[in-house]
């Protein structure tokens, strides 16, 4: 008697998984769309399998990417998968469409001579090597478009992070004080940075192809109490004062240089942005609270007035490290479904 062995198989689709993950963390659209700054409409496209209506591959996998360095997912496996899955989506219209039957070929009455189609060929082609000999010279001897639209110059604002959205020319690199962050294929960005109390200063610069490179910078004063940290002069965490408490409070800060970071607190995104140097993100958890940096040695962490010091030696992207109210969990401590 043959006996056949059993294989589970993942079957699940590329948008079918994006939206089991999204739900298991408690997420809507707007809260992924706002931390990974893709637009809702091309998440609604990715969950729906709606590729025919998304942009060019490359803004695609710009987006995947995106998605799974917020979700902590591996980033090549969606990337995979939506190309398997497009492909096959592809040869299905194309057998479909063979199956057809040809209409049949109309014919202007128009009598097109081969010294006819020569002439417009040459004026076609002298016309398309002028424009793009204009668009090149003009992108090489310009500076790249950029308008900064919010915050407004000299704005005071009531808390410790504004948002900072603009439009820069299309394809060009977009950062703010120093961080790189997303730009949309219509050329629009957005970010929220941390503040430190009273006047602080937000730079933002777009870069073109040929680095020609246009900045501007605004202004604002921040009106909000924070308790005194000076970052350059870390506390001695040899002897701390740890105040008994069932909750978790937490002060994260960064040093020397703007970071971007992504907190949640029991599973809730309460923080995404580029974080200043000498502003501290302050959150309470009653469980625990899950930080994720650009830059782990320079992210520092206090819980309960305890300081835990960089939540890594890594100077590149540290995710999801974990906090309860006794400090930082180890792997051994995280819960089996964790991702």
């Amino acid at each position: 008697m043959v006996r056949f062995t059993t294989k589970r198989i993942d079957s699940l689709t590329l948008g079918e998984r994006m939206q089991k993950i999204r739900n298991e963390r408690r997420l809507s659209l707007a809260d992924v769309s706002r931390s990974t700054k893709i637009q809702i409409k091309y998440l609604e496209y990715l969950e729906n399998g709606n590729y025919q209506k998304l942009p060019a591959d490359v803004y695609v996998r710009g987006f995947l990417r995106s998605y799974a360095a917020f979700m902590g997912m591996n980033e090549k496996k969606l990337i995979k998968q939506y190309e398997r899955e497009k492909g096959i989506e592809k040869n299905i219209k194309k057998e479909s469409y063979e199956e057809k039957t040809a209409e049949p070929v109309k014919f202007s009455s128009i009598v097109i001579t081969p010294k006819m189609a020569v002439i417009m060929l040459v004026i076609l082609m002298a016309f398309a090597s002028f424009w793009y000999l204009y668009r090149e010279v003009d992108s090489f001897i310009s500076t790249p478009r950029l308008v900064v639209l919010k915050p407004s110059d000299g704005a005071a604002i009531e808390g410790n992070s504004v948002h900072v959205n603009g439009v820069a020319e299309k394809d060009a690199l977009v950062f703010i004080n120093d961080q790189r962050v997303m730009v949309s294929e219509n050329g629009e960005f957005g970010e929220d940075v941390g503040l430190k109390p009273g006047l602080n200063t937000i730079t933002v610069k777009a870069r073109n192809k040929f680095d020609k490179e246009a900045a501007q910078s605004v202004t604002v004063n921040a009106n909000f109490q924070q308790a005194e940290q000076n970052v350059e002069n870390i506390p001695d965490s040899s002897n701390p004062v740890v105040a008994e408490s069932d909750s978790i409070s937490a002060e994260i800060y960064v040093a020397p240089s703007p970071t971007w970071l992504s907190i949640e607190a029991d599973g809730n995104l309460v923080y995404s942005g580029v974080l200043l140097p000498e502003s501290v993100q302050k959150i309470e958890a009653k469980e625990f609270i899950s930080v994720t940096t650009g830059k782990g040695n320079q992210t520092y962490a206090k819980i309960n007035g305890k300081d835990l010091g960089t939540l890594s030696d890594d100077s590149g992207v540290v995710r999801d490290v974990k906090f309860n109210k006794s400090g930082k969990i180890t792997n051994d401590q995280q819960p089996a479904d964790d991702r």
